[in-house]
């Protein structure tokens, strides 16, 4: 991926960068997304796309590693925020191997995990089909990414 870090900043009323996401959107709770909204998108943006990743998941597949929990997009760019529970935009393919959030989940007695939502701002609005990994997302978007920011949250299981 490109290196595209911009002044964009992601929020999320549930948790604040550095703590702790509350249980309530993780597989030990009721799996649902948090709320997101972000602000000072890059000039000329015309859609987004939001990813939620642990890199601390000790798993190398498919020449990535870390875990994918969430891969959504053909967000237009009138959208600046997800309610919880979302169902805006287009799901992609997880690591549990379903479309949609899953999540944090940790295994067991392995410590706390960082969970990284990604917002990407993209160039041109996109029309991709439901159901593309990471991978096959960011092949798709890379050469329209603008920028990205990130809001990082932990979780250990109980």
């Amino acid at each position: 991926m490109a290196f595209a870090l911009s002044t964009m900043q992601l929020h999320s009323p549930a948790f604040a960068a550095g703590t702790a996401i509350p249980r309530q959107f993780t597989g030990e709770g009721d799996d649902i997304s948090p709320a997101l909204s972000w602000e000072d998108a890059p000039e000329g943006t015309k859609g987004f796309a939001v990813i939620c990743h642990d890199p601390d998941a000790p798993l190398v597949q498919n020449g990535t590693y870390g875990f994918v929990h969430w891969v959504l997009y053909n967000l237009p760019a009138s959208t600046h925020s997800l309610e919880e529970n979302s169902g805006e935009g287009t799901p992609g393919l997880n690591d549990f191997g379903k479309t949609g959030y899953g999540g944090p989940m940790p295994p067991d007695a392995h410590g706390v995990h960082h969970y990284y939502f990604w917002v990407l701002a993209l160039d041109k609005a996109t029309d991709l089909p439901e159901g593309l990994s990471l991978p096959e997302l960011l092949k798709q978007v890379e050469p329209h990414l603008l920028g990205m920011n990130r809001l990082v949250g932990t979780y250990q299981r109980d």
